[in-house]
């Protein structure tokens, strides 16, 4: 069925998101983008404006939203600053694969390229960082423009698309043609064809492995995988190690999980790298903080990469067997193939050199007999009295390493954070939008206290529309990673790394959030408990250890078997 009107452009904007059943949209209104806002005032009871305070805080919230719920967020923004303050957030979501919806308004068409008051190309800017972009000039081209985005945005790997709408085309009237059987692109191929050849070799290879490892990423939670994927790794008996985004795609306490990879993940799967005879890489890039030294990476193995995106075939680690298409359907096929078996003694390695991090490392954290505060045993008490469903969003830095280590992740789609452009500032927006997508869930959001400052002002958000994010703020007064590096690697010369924060309980009670500042560790699991406990937003700033580090670590440039436990 076609749904025909004659409307303004900017009514077709409104008319077709609200097709396209979008429940929120978090922006920032402007003048090249006023038209638009005029005609949402008309549908407010039916389509939920946000408020932001910073349009980059709006893009991260669209991104919060889009990981919590699996849906497209979607944004507003004037041209110009507001446009160009968009850059973070989409190269953000390209890079971690989340679809988004960008909608900026432009200078009338006349105007382009006449250096017009808050004038910028925004499409030539944006062309790196989006899936896909379009300038529309004309209201008859707005429709289909926002139909096709949305499509592009979801299929296949997910990703930013922005749409610059000009003024004279949000107020010159058009025919409205919602098509609502939208489903072809030209030239646009979302899903390769799965090569059952490929997956009987690889099934061939999985079956007769001795020293196998399943690396999982985001691409398994993107496919809505997780139930396939644990039905295959049950069934192999395959050890799973997971990516910083694949945290989540199975149940942190399931026996065959083996920790996270990567530069600050856990020792195990990062020594053994190198000691097995096959990877099997589901919905993961194989980027460099999870590959180390690519000339030192996994040379006794066979890889098997499942993969949606062609271009991440031998991009960075050559693949013996590449199964290109959506992992939700390859998982099913390559199971019918696979043995049912067990690798027990191989297995039992992972927990034996578990045990040797939980003495040197995983102890100290979680269990300190230092004075100070560790980052570890917040994360402690927040399992312990945090709900079963709760989300983690974590901002960038140590606080977000040592979360993700820590965290119980019991349920889907638990965890949000800045994976590939390590965003300072990502989390307090992104938690408003992942709370606003899932309100009957728990959203913690753990920051740094350098973090926090790129997008504090985030927190008259949470004031004007009452949305209860849990804020645990980890406060050691450095750019703590930052500060890590600089101890461990040039000679403790803190260069610029020590910060002079504010009083932060303050500034939280001034946006009428509840607030607490903890130092004591006798009080620390009451402090959580009250906070996680609180029906509205809460702040609790916990002091912790100035020049604390966190271990393990690979150091930049290393193999992935040279990781340090101290």
């Amino acid at each position: 069925m076609v749904v025909k009107e004659f409307l303004s452009g900017s009514e077709i904007v409104i008319k077709t998101l609200l097709h396209e059943k979008v429940e929120y949209i978090f922006g920032y209104p402007g003048g090249a983008i006023m038209p638009i806002y005029d005609s949402l005032h008309d549908y407010l009871n039916v389509i939920s404006h946000i408020l932001m305070r910073h349009e980059q805080g709006s893009i991260h919230a669209a991104q919060g939203y889009a990981r919590a719920t699996g849906k497209i967020g979607v944004c507003f923004t004037t041209s110009g600053p507001g446009a160009t303050n968009l850059i973070t957030g989409l190269a953000d979501a390209l890079i971690d694969s989340t679809p988004i919806v960008c909608i900026t308004g432009q200078v009338s068409s006349h105007l382009l390229g006449t250096d017009a008051f808050q004038e910028t190309n925004i499409i030539d800017i944006s062309i790196p960082v989006t899936k896909w972009n379009i300038q529309v000039l004309e209201a008859k081209n707005i429709c289909k423009s926002i139909q096709k985005g949305f499509f592009i945005a979801k299929k296949g790997r997910p990703g930013p698309v922005l749409i610059d709408i000009t003024k004279d085309a949000q107020t010159k009237k058009s025919e409205f043609n919602y098509n609502q059987h939208f489903e072809y692109i030209e030239n646009f191929h979302p899903y390769p064809c799965i090569e059952e050849n490929k997956i009987i070799e690889a099934a061939d290879l999985i079956n007769i492995a001795k020293k196998p490892m399943i690396l999982v990423g985001q691409g398994v939670i993107l496919a809505k995988a997780e139930d396939e994927f644990k039905i295959f790794v049950e069934k192999t008996g395959i050890p799973v190690a997971s990516t910083l985004l694949g945290l989540g795609a199975l149940s942190s306490s399931h026996y065959l999980y083996v920790g996270m990879l990567g530069m600050h993940g856990n020792y195990a799967p990062n020594i053994l790298t190198n000691q097995c005879d096959l990877i099997i890489s589901v919905g993961m890039r194989f980027d460099d903080r999870v590959t180390g030294d690519v000339n030192k990476y996994a040379k006794n193995a066979k890889i098997i990469h499942l993969e949606i995106d062609p271009s991440e075939i031998n991009k960075n680690i050559s693949c013996h067997i590449p199964i290109l298409g959506d992992c939700k359907i390859s998982l099913k096929k390559l199971v019918f193939y696979v043995n049912k078996s067990s690798h027990e003694e191989w297995v039992n390695q992972f927990f034996y050199l578990k045990e040797k991090e939980k003495i040197e490392v995983i102890k100290n954290d979680m269990y300190p007999t230092k004075k100070g505060l560790t980052m570890g045993e917040v994360i402690k008490w927040i399992n312990k009295y945090k709900e079963k469903n709760a989300i983690l969003v974590t901002d960038v830095g140590q606080h977000q390493m040592i979360a993700s280590r820590y965290f119980d992740f019991s349920c889907k789609k638990s965890q949000i954070t800045s994976g590939g452009l390590g965003t300072m500032g990502f989390a307090l927006p992104a938690a408003i939008g992942a709370k606003l997508g899932s309100k009957n869930r728990q959203v913690i959001c753990i920051v740094g206290d350098g973090g926090i400052q790129m997008t504090i002002q985030e927190m008259g958000t949470i004031l004007q529309n009452n949305i209860a994010v849990k804020i645990i703020l980890l406060n050691n007064n450095f750019l703590g990673m930052v500060r890590q590096w600089q101890q461990l690697f040039f000679d403790k010369r803190y260069s610029c790394t020590e910060l002079v924060n504010p009083d932060f309980i303050k500034i939280a009670n001034a946006y009428n959030i509840d607030a607490e500042r903890i130092n004591d560790r006798n009080k620390l699991g009451e402090s959580i408990n009250k906070a996680l406990s609180n029906e509205n937003a809460f702040l609790l700033e916990v002091i912790v250890e100035k020049e604390d580090n966190v271990f393990p670590m690979i150091p930049a440039g290393s193999s992935v078997d040279e990781i340090r436990l101290t």
